[in-house]
């Protein structure tokens, strides 16, 4: 994305972004306009072309920074690949959760608006996307060539269970009745039965 250099250029490169992500996870990218993000974040829509080049570019931006985040955040708390994959799971499961269910927004709009990419931009997000999905796949692979997980396909059990992962995004409530680590208790029990795996505690018994 272009940027106006400077503390408040950067502030409202911000909030142009963060309005866009508002307004397209509640109306969809196709229906909302520059001129509406402009509204909401409070300058003439004129003033926008200092922040982007246009539209496409704005959601590009939005998704790639998603995606590249995701893996960087991972990245910084992931374990050693030598541990074992029955730990690395459990590690993976509780990240997704934690980092998902904070964004529903930016995750709907990574999921939903894939559609509206121009073929370049798709192909990126494409491989970000698949950057992420190999880290499950990888450990899930492990954990079968070490005889902890049992399951016939291991590239659709990763989508599989990345889709069960992803869904919290989608009905998760601050008012709910289970609070963030005990909802991503019950993922890491129903991930480890996809698998048909043990859990540490499990396996030592």
């Amino acid at each position: 994305m272009a940027r106006k250099t400077g503390s408040n250029g950067e502030k409202t490169r911000a909030a142009v972004e963060e309005a866009a992500i508002r307004l397209i996870a509640r109306h969809g990218f196709a229906a909302v306009s520059m001129r509406q993000i402009a509204r909401e974040v409070g300058v003439q829509a004129g003033a926008l072309y200092l922040y982007t080049p246009d539209k496409q570019s704005l959601l590009f931006d939005i998704m790639r920074g998603h995606m590249e985040h995701l893996l960087a955040s991972w990245e910084a708390e992931a374990p050693d690949p030598a541990t074992p994959a029955v730990a690395r799971l459990e590690r993976l499961v509780r990240f997704h959760i934690d980092y998902h269910i904070h964004r529903p927004e930016k995750v709907f709009i990574s999921y939903m608006e894939l559609r509206n990419l121009e073929p370049d931009n798709f192909a990126e997000i494409e491989r970000l996307r698949r950057a992420y999905e190999g880290v499950l796949e990888d450990i899930l692979r492990a954990g079968a060539a070490d005889g902890v997980f049992h399951m016939e396909d291991a590239r659709i059990t990763t989508m599989a269970m990345i889709a069960m992962l992803t869904g919290v995004s989608t009905w998760y409530r601050d008012s709910g009745r289970l609070q963030p680590a005990a909802i991503a208790a019950h993922y890491v029990d129903m991930a480890f039965r996809l698998v048909g795996g043990a859990r540490i505690a499990q396996a030592a018994e």
